[in-house]
C-alpha cells in the first residue's frame, strides 16, 4: 500500500543509525543529542516508579485491584469499536484515539508509524496532521521503527501539540526526554509490545506459514491460541493453533534479545494502553491517567463494552516455560512435545487454558521470567540495574529472586565481561 503523498501524512528524513547491542533503534540515538540514549534507554537504567510520578502522578501500587501485573490503573475496560474501522488489526480503537485528537483540534499532529510502499509489514515513521491519514496507519507492522526521532522534525515544524502512538521502549523514551523538548503538550497512546523482529526475519516465518506468504495481508496472535492468516487473492481467512506452530525451524535469535529481556509488556508508562492480551477476543484498554480518561472519553461513545473476563489457571502453563526458557536460556535444546499429543492440547488451549485477564497475567509473567533468565545468561552485571522492582514481583511467585549481586547499588558498575555487548 503506498503512503499518501499529502500533507496530511509525511514521511520526515531520520538519519543517524542504531546503537550495537541492547537497542530497539527507538530513535533517541538517531536524534541530535548524542547522550540522549544515556538519559532515555530502557535497557540501561530505567527508572520506572520516577517516570510513573512524572506520567501519572503516582507509582503503580501493586496492592491495589491489577495494579502489580498491568502498573498504575484508573479504569480497565473489554471494548471493541463499532462499527470496526476498515484495515485495523483489531477495531481501531487506537487510531480512533488518535483521529479524535486531530478532528478535535487537541494535537496538531500524531507521531506513529504507517507501510513502506514497497513492504506492507515493514514499518515507516510518519507524522499524520489530518485525521483521514490515519488510515493508511492501521494494521500490524513488523521490525524496528525509530519513531522517537519524529519529536525533532515535528518541534522543527513547529507543532506544539502532538501525540504519539508507541510501543513500551518508545514510550520510556519519549518519557525521559519530553520535558526537555518543549512542547506545550504530549498525549501518549500505547500498545503493549508482541515480541519483534526484524521484517526480514518475519518474512522467513510467513514463508513458514504458508506457500504463497506474499498473499498474507494480516496476522495477528490470537487470546484463544490461535494465529490467524487473511489473504488478499481470494482465499478465505484460516487459523493455526499456536502448538502448530513452526517455532522449531526459526534461528535461535529471531527474537532479539532486546525482546527477551523486556521489562514492559504493558506500556505502563502511556497515557492509555490499547492491545488484546486481556480482551478476550475484544480489545484490552487500561486508562492510566488524566489524560488517558480524557482520550477515551473523546470515542467511548462509540465503543462496545463488555465484561472483563478472567478465566482458568495460569500457575501450570507459567511453571512449563520457565522450564523451557532456563533450558533455552542455558543453550539447552528446548522440550519437544510429542506429536501425538499436540492436536489434544491445541483443542484444550483455548477451552481450560487460562482466558481473559489470567491470560495477560500469564504473558506478564512468562516475559518477566524470560527476562531475568536471559539477563543472567548474556548481560549478567546489567541485571542490578535494569530489572526494576514490579519484574522481580512477578517472577517471586516462581522462586526466583535476586541475588546479591543483582541488587540496586549492589557492587560498582561494570561494562566488563559479556557486557561489553550492551549498547546505550
Amino acid at each position: 500500500m503506498p503512503l499518501d503523498p499529502a500533507p496530511a501524512l509525511t514521511v520526515p528524513a531520520i538519519g543517524g543509525e542504531a546503537r550495537p547491542g541492547l537497542c530497539t533503534d527507538c530513535g533517541v540515538s538517531r536524534m541530535g543529542d548524542g547522550k540522549a540514549c544515556g538519559r532515555a534507554c530502557q535497557f540501561i537504567r530505567p527508572d520506572y516508579p520516577g517516570l510513573e510520578r512524572q506520567a501519572h502522578g503516582r507509582e503503580a501500587d501493586p496492592e491495589r485491584g491489577e495494579e502489580a501485573f498491568f502498573g498504575t490503573t484508573q479504569r480497565m475496560l473489554r471494548a471493541a469499536l463499532d462499527p470496526p474501522a476498515e484495515g485495523a488489526q483489531w477495531t481501531g480503537i487506537t487510531t480512533a484515539l488518535a483521529a479524535h485528537l486531530l478532528d478535535s483540534g487537541a494535537v496538531e499532529a500524531v507521531l506513529t508509524v504507517a507501510p513502506h510502499p514497497e513492504d506492507r509489514w515493514r514499518p515507516v515513521p510518519v507524522i499524520v496532521t489530518e485525521a483521514a491519514g490515519l488510515a493508511a496507519c492501521r494494521g500490524m507492522r513488523m521490525g524496528y521503527a525509530p519513531v522517537v526521532a519524529l519529536l525533532e522534525p515535528a518541534a522543527a515544524a513547529g507543532y506544539r501539540r502532538i501525540a504519539m502512538i508507541g510501543i513500551p521502549c518508545q514510550v520510556y523514551a519519549l518519557r525521559a526526554l519530553e520535558r526537555e523538548m518543549g512542547f506545550e503538550r504530549i498525549y501518549v497512546i500505547g500498545t503493549p509490545c508482541s515480541d519483534n523482529t526484524t521484517t526480514e526475519r518475519f518474512h522467513d516465518f510467513l514463508a513458514l506459514l504458508d506457500d504463497r506468504p506474499e498473499t498474507i495481508s494480516y496476522l495477528e496472535f490470537r487470546a484463544d491460541y490461535r494465529v490467524e492468516l487473511r489473504f488478499d487473492d481470494g482465499r478465505k481467512a484460516k487459523t493455526i493453533p499456536f502448538l502448530k506452530l513452526p517455532i522449531s525451524r526459526l534461528p535461535p535469535d529471531f527474537f532479539p534479545l532486546t525482546c527477551r529481556t523486556c521489562v514492559d509488556y504493558t506500556n505502563r508508562l502511556a497515557d492509555i494502553t490499547v492491545g488484546y492480551m486481556g480482551g478476550d477476543g475484544d480489545q484490552w484498554v487500561i486508562v492510566r491517567n488524566a489524560r488517558g480518561a480524557e482520550l477515551l472519553a473523546g470515542i467511548e461513545a462509540r465503543l462496545r463494552l463488555r465484561p472483563l473476563t478472567d478465566k482458568g489457571r495460569r500457575e501450570g502453563p507459567v511453571k512449563g516455560f520457565l522450564a523451557n526458557t532456563a533450558r533455552a536460556a542455558g543453550g539447552l535444546p528446548l522440550r519437544s512435545m510429542p506429536d501425538w499429543a499436540r492436536p489434544v492440547v491445541a483443542f484444550l488451549q483455548p477451552r481450560i487454558g487460562p482466558r481473559g485477564l489470567e491470560f495477560a497475567r500469564a504473558r506478564l509473567e512468562m516475559k518477566a521470567i524470560e527476562t531475568v533468565l536471559h539477563l543472567r545468561r548474556h548481560f549478567p552485571a546489567r541485571v542490578k540495574n535494569m530489572v526494576p522492582g514490579h519484574v522481580w514481583r512477578l517472577v517471586a511467585p516462581y522462586g526466583l529472586s535476586p541475588e546479591p549481586e543483582e541488587r540496586p547499588g549492589a557492587g560498582p558498575d561494570s561494562d566488563s565481561g559479556d557486557d561489553r555487548r550492551g549498547g546505550a
